[in-house]
């Protein structure tokens, strides 16, 4: 039977500055109090970042956080491990459909042979990856009202907030 995680990521970024805050959050079972969880979700610290860097920085930084830490089943058995991740990040929901085009222009963009994308060396990494875990991609909706959030939207807010506390407490 596999073993199957959830990993809620979410990012923060102040643009004037370019220091964003990323967070996550593993969870084995989304049953629970939500409230107890606040003490389980790590953030860190990015500079010279973007909002959207900052979410695949993020997003890499909690797997290689949880490999390093191997807290739980090695992350490259696809037959032993499944993972949901949730974000409300567009460009990470849409890269497994970017992936070829990319890959076959050598992450240069169309009109420009001259310099890659700016985030292709983390383009990379993410298709790394995914290769070699059991991957879904689940799209947040960021910012919701309280009484509309269903389990998994309302753990998705606790990383939500912590990131944007986070970025608030530097004071950047």
């Amino acid at each position: 039977m596999k073993e199957h995680w959830h990993l809620f990521t979410d990012g923060s970024v102040n643009t004037q500055s370019k220091v964003g805050h990323g967070a996550y959050l593993w969870l084995k079972e989304i049953s629970g109090s939500a409230a107890l969880l606040k003490d389980e979700i790590r953030t860190k610290r990015f500079e010279s970042t973007s909002s959207t860097r900052l979410e695949l920085q993020t997003l890499l930084w909690a797997l290689s956080e949880r490999t390093a830490l191997n807290e739980c089943t090695a992350l490259c058995d696809v037959n032993k491990f499944e993972l949901t991740i949730y974000t409300d990040s567009q460009n990470i929901i849409g890269l497994p459909a970017r992936r070829e085009r990319l890959e076959r222009n050598d992450y240069f963009p169309r009109n420009n042979e001259e310099k890659r994308l700016k985030n292709y060396e983390l383009y990379r990494a993410f298709f790394r990856l995914t290769d070699s875990i059991k991957c879904n991609l689940v799209k947040m909706e960021g910012h919701q009202k309280s009484s509309q959030r269903d389990e998994f939207a309302e753990r998705f807010s606790l990383v939500d907030q912590a990131a944007r506390q986070a970025l608030r407490a530097d004071k950047v």
